[in-house]
């Protein structure tokens, strides 16, 4: 309990820091106004708004006064759709979601096996292209990738469509497109997209993870004892390869939540990403900033969890924290 405390008290600075860097920054990137209000539009009505929004405030009183909002659950109100940022945010977030575990899913399906393979035979000639591969899934830039999937599976073979997100069905108050067909027709491409990277990092966490459980005096015991190669592989390498995976993995589902900006946009995916970048078209200070600390408040959380796995699955480490 002490730990988790003391990793709340620091998640909490860390919003704070996150806030204040991202007030001064929007702060001198534009001026909303200019985008708010016609340009033949009378000097007083121009002044009514920039009073209406408290823009005619000092910087250091606008932060002051979205901290004491902040702290009662007000990030601001979107200068652009006039509700609040938070429940914009909370309107995208199934998407962003279902798109982002998804991708999780196919990174998992598609890097485990492959990095066993790799690390088991790594003269073999599977092996080597598995490395090259993983490689090549690091060094491509999402866009482009985005853009050649659309090109390939929708332009020329149309087997698939080439954004949107798809008929959607409401499951516990929630619209998701997981549920029907036409759903998943449009959520695999950006989905495989956002995976290959995560694929990439997957392949070469348990080709290193399994090349150096090989060598361990527990493989050679198993061995020794006449346990065949697949109970070996199953009972004692992959278990112990998928302890850094888990912790990768835990932070890198952050990421996949809250910055699948490129992967939204070329998709049209209708997700938390595309929100963002709206928002910083529109200079809607209030969303950006309510996104970032969400992202952050995120990050804070899934680190203290994976930590907690981490501790779950290694006992030593759950040992060293008392």
């Amino acid at each position: 309990m002490t730990f988790i405390l003391r990793r709340l008290l620091h998640g909490a600075w860390v919003l704070l820091a996150v806030s204040a860097l991202v007030f001064a920054a929007l702060y001198v990137v534009g001026n909303p106004v200019e985008l708010l209000v016609d340009p033949q539009a009378d000097p007083a009505d121009t002044a009514r708004t920039i009073a209406a929004l408290g823009l005619d405030q000092p910087l250091w009183r606008q932060y002051l006064t979205f901290l004491g909002n902040a702290a009662r659950g007000d990030l601001g109100t979107s200068f652009i759709h006039g509700v609040p940022a938070l429940s914009l945010i909370l309107e995208r977030l199934p998407a962003t979601l279902e798109l982002a575990l998804s991708a999780l899913f196919l990174a998992l399906l598609l890097g485990i096996p492959l990095g066993l393979w790799a690390g088991l035979r790594p003269t073999s000639l599977a092996g080597r292209l598995i490395g090259a591969a993983s490689t090549l899934g690091f060094a491509l830039p999402a866009f482009w990738v985005g853009l050649m999937l659309i090109l390939v599976f929708a332009v020329q073979l149309q087997w698939l469509p080439p954004g949107g997100r798809g008929e959607t069905r409401e499951v516990l108050g929630l619209s998701l497109s997981i549920f029907t067909l036409d759903g998943w027709q449009h959520l695999l491409l950006p989905a495989l997209n956002l995976a290959l990277y995560k694929a990439a990092l997957v392949v070469r966490l348990v080709r290193a993870g399994s090349k150096e459980a090989l060598a361990q005096d527990y493989v050679r015991f198993a061995r020794a004892k006449g346990l065949t190669e697949s109970r070996v592989v199953t009972g004692h390498v992959l278990p112990n390869t998928l302890i850094p995976v888990v912790t990768v993995l835990g932070m890198e589902l952050g990421a996949l939540i809250a910055f699948a900006v490129v992967t939204e946009t070329v998709f049209g995916w209708p997700g938390m990403g595309k929100l963002l970048m709206d928002a910083i078209n529109a200079l809607d200070r209030p969303v950006v900033v309510a996104y970032l600390l969400f992202a952050a408040a995120l990050f804070v959380i899934l680190n203290l969890l994976v930590e907690l796995l981490y501790g779950w699955l290694d006992p030593r480490v759950r040992e060293g924290r008392q």
